[in-house]
């Protein structure tokens, strides 16, 4: 690929005047690359330039046009083609934004290496039918690329289906650092904004392959983001005049101790002492409750009370409400324990009330299937065997009602909707991103906290054991941040939009209707090609 570039840069790549405007330089750009380069390095050159569109590294931007190489091949190449090139491209950007679930220091190399290369295959299928559709319905009807959004955003919702639903990487995600850009998610939910990431990539590419080369053309693509940052600018404004004051005060915790060593018998005191003092700071701030992260201390709380009890004397002395992450674990009618990732909430007067996960990370907290299979309990790759909860809590202090999810349910919109939907008024999130470093999947995990604030236009409070643990207002922008490995405690008043938002009324409604369309343009082009 180097060579091809090289040469590209020594031909008549320049303009005549040697003054090519930036339209027309992006234009002639990828206009040389696509007809230089071969299929397979278009397939990789788009996979790197949407791979290092995530977080952390602020590049957004490259997702608007990242995806023109690969249009060029869905259009030039036969559907068996496409579907291979795609199945490659996809495999370069998930490696790129995914690499840290092989920095898993929580499990042995073999089953964390095993869990990077499923994942990367497994969500690279999803974009091999994608591109084996779009080659299809562009042969059968000429429309490929205006349906191509439609597309994209169908794959992307029924991707987020089933014990495997991975809607992490959702391409909404690459725009977090636009905070404007991404205001319409509480209309068409993260699937919006990737429709129009898709909708963008398909004028520039119509524009960098038109035989006119005229920068006027480049109105349109910058039109099109100037119009979405103005109209989300004007929103975020209006959504922080519309918002108010709970005067309800959470202090958040990060302790910063070391996932590795918190449960080894020697560090057991000393993880008990740091909370303990991480206590302390944070009820002199006087809030109305307090936050630890997922499994904040190694133990059960609700079952151990001499572990529970000095930490509950703190509560009840204070009276100030504590959340907690914790291990659980009930017996079943077969006499069997069944463990549970779950939350406690320690109140003033001496009652705890418990909320269980519901939504378990697939191969990390369980194998899926296996309440189906039981057999497959007997697998093991090192992974936790934990159970599903099933009830959506929602607890009240005073007169304020909000919802706790733990860790990877942080990525799944439908499950922070029903909470909502039941009458939480603000969502907190624990977490335990400890495992995986200073990778870029904290950072991730801690961006897609601000979508999720959009979505429902609530106010989210994060506490993660090593970082990111912040507060994010419904516009999404940070009001407080802990950086990554910092042990501290940070406050703030929780604001409050008087509303229900679009998306937390209808959900997915844009993504059903996308998903419509494509199955209505697919019958149609299935039947004018085999029935004509």
């Amino acid at each position: 690929m180097i060579k091809q570039l090289r040469r590209l840069f020594s031909n008549n790549f320049w303009t005549s005047n040697q003054k090519c405007k930036y339209g027309l330089f992006l234009q002639n750009l990828f206009l040389s690359l696509i007809f230089h380069l071969p299929s397979w390095q278009l397939a990789i050159l788009s996979g790197i330039l949407i791979g290092l569109a995530y977080p952390p590294l602020h590049l957004g931007f490259l997702a608007w046009i990242g995806f023109v190489p690969l249009i060029s091949i869905f259009l030039n190449e036969s559907s068996s083609s496409v579907a291979k090139y795609s199945f490659l491209s996809a495999i370069t950007a998930n490696f790129i934004s995914l690499y840290w679930i092989g920095l898993n220091s929580g499990a042995g190399f073999i089953p964390v290496f095993a869990s990077l290369i499923g994942a990367i295959l497994y969500l690279a299928l999803f974009w091999t039918i994608l591109g084996f559709l779009l080659s299809k319905i562009h042969s059968w009807t000429g429309k490929g690329l205006f349906v191509f959004p439609f597309l994209w955003v169908s794959m992307e919702w029924l991707r987020s289906f089933g014990p495997l639903g991975f809607p992490w990487i959702n391409l909404a995600l690459t725009q977090t650092s636009y905070l404007p850009l991404i205001q319409m998610a509480d209309y068409g939910g993260s699937y919006g904004i990737s429709f129009w990431i898709i909708f963008l990539n398909v004028i520039v590419f119509l524009i960098v392959t038109s035989s006119v080369k005229n920068r006027k053309m480049w109105i349109l693509p910058f039109g099109l983001i100037l119009s979405l940052w103005i109209i989300g600018s004007i929103r975020i404004s209006l959504i922080s005049n519309q918002t108010e004051e709970l005067n309800f005060d959470v202090a958040v915790v990060q302790p910063n101790i070391d996932p590795n060593q918190k449960w080894e018998r020697d560090h057991r005191q000393e993880t008990f002492a740091v909370m303990h003092d991480l206590l302390n700071e944070a009820t002199q701030l006087q809030p109305d409750l307090v936050l630890w992260p997922e499994v904040a201390v190694p133990s059960n709380l609700r079952l151990s009370l001499s572990d529970r009890r000095p930490i509950q004397n703190k509560v009840v002395a204070s009276g100030i409400p504590l959340l907690s992450g914790t291990v659980d674990h009930t017996v079943n009618q077969n006499g069997e324990k069944e463990y549970y990732n779950g939350s406690i909430m320690m109140y003033p007067d001496g009652n705890i009330q418990m909320y269980h996960k519901v939504h378990l990370v697939p191969f990390a907290e369980y194998i899926p299937f296996s309440r189906y299979f039981p057999i497959l309990k007997k697998l093991n790759f090192g992974q936790g065997n934990f159970s599903q909860g099933e009830e959506y809590t929602v607890f009240k202090v005073d007169s304020i009602q909000f919802s706790n999810i733990i860790c990877y349910e942080s990525s799944l919109p439908d499950i922070i909707r029903e909470f909502i939907k039941r009458g939480a008024q603000f969502l907190s999130i624990q977490a335990n991103d400890g495992w995986l470093g200073n990778s870029s999947g904290p950072y991730q995990h801690f961006e897609l906290a601000k979508l999720r604030a959009v979505e429902n236009r609530i106010s989210v409070v994060r506490s993660a054991n090593t970082g990111i643990s912040g507060i994010i207002l419904p516009t999404g922008r940070v009001m407080e941040k802990i950086s990554i490995g910092e042990r501290k405690v940070i406050h703030g008043d929780i604001s409050f939009w008087n509303g229900t938002s679009f998306y937390t009324a209808f959900g997915d409604i844009f993504a059903m209707l996308c998903t419509i369309v494509i199955c209505i343009v697919l019958g149609i082009g299935w039947f004018r090609h085999y029935l004509k």
